[in-house]
């Protein structure tokens, strides 16, 4: 009997264009999804190499007082700095590809696993999937969801979504794009879709085109 390949999907998008929402629905329908950010959380949880990492470069003071990483006070420190936001991807991305690729290996063979990367393209990382799934959205859509979601001023939603690949990037790179300016129904609609193709695909590799 011939065993199914497993298919290893990337899945990325701008800040705000809804990638957690399509991870959650790729789940719904079987895939193993794996969260790069939720991986970033773990390996730099506490009493992990990462974190002493970290406080090694970066100091105690980005430590909250029961020992958690203070993210946002990293984040200030890193935002503005291109040195300092190289250190530290340098200590967190190696550790949350280590990780990824672990939970790859762990997977039932005719798996569909989805890694879901909000740097995916930045990283360099678009040869590494069977397919790549970005998920678009119109520029004044996302600027208004990222300022909604994180109460910024419009200055400082366009430094986040500045500091991000352009999305003409993004779409160069993409296999399938699925487009989130409307309604849930409309983006879940297309998830459907790209899951009906993933399942029909895993007799063979998966290949491009939207």
């Amino acid at each position: 009997m011939t065993v199914r390949p497993t298919i290893l999907v990337g899945l990325t998008g701008g800040i705000a264009s809804g990638k957690s929402t399509v991870g959650d629905e790729l789940a719904r329908h079987g895939a193993l999804v794996i969260d790069a950010d939720q991986l970033a959380r773990e390996v730099v949880a506490p009493g992990t190499p990462g974190l002493a990492r970290v406080v090694a470069r970066f100091g105690a003071d980005v430590l909250r007082p029961d020992g958690m990483l203070d993210r946002p006070a990293l984040g200030r420190i890193v935002f503005d700095d291109p040195d300092a936001r190289r250190d530290l991807e340098a200590i967190i991305h190696p550790a949350v590809r280590s990780r990824a690729a672990e939970l790859v290996a762990s997977a039932s063979p005719g798996s569909v696993v989805v890694q879901m990367i909000p740097l995916l393209v930045e990283t360099g990382q678009q040869d590494a999937f069977d397919l790549l799934v970005v998920v678009d959205v119109d520029p004044e859509v996302q600027l208004a969801r990222v300022r909604a979601r994180d109460g910024l001023t419009e200055a400082e939603a366009l430094a986040r979504i500045g500091a991000q690949a352009s999305r003409a990037a993004r779409l160069d790179a993409a296999d399938v794009v699925l487009t989130n300016n409307g309604s849930l129904a409309d983006l879940r609609a297309q998830v459907a879709r790209l899951w009906e193709r993933l399942a029909g695909s895993r007799d063979g590799v998966v290949s491009g085109g939207a």
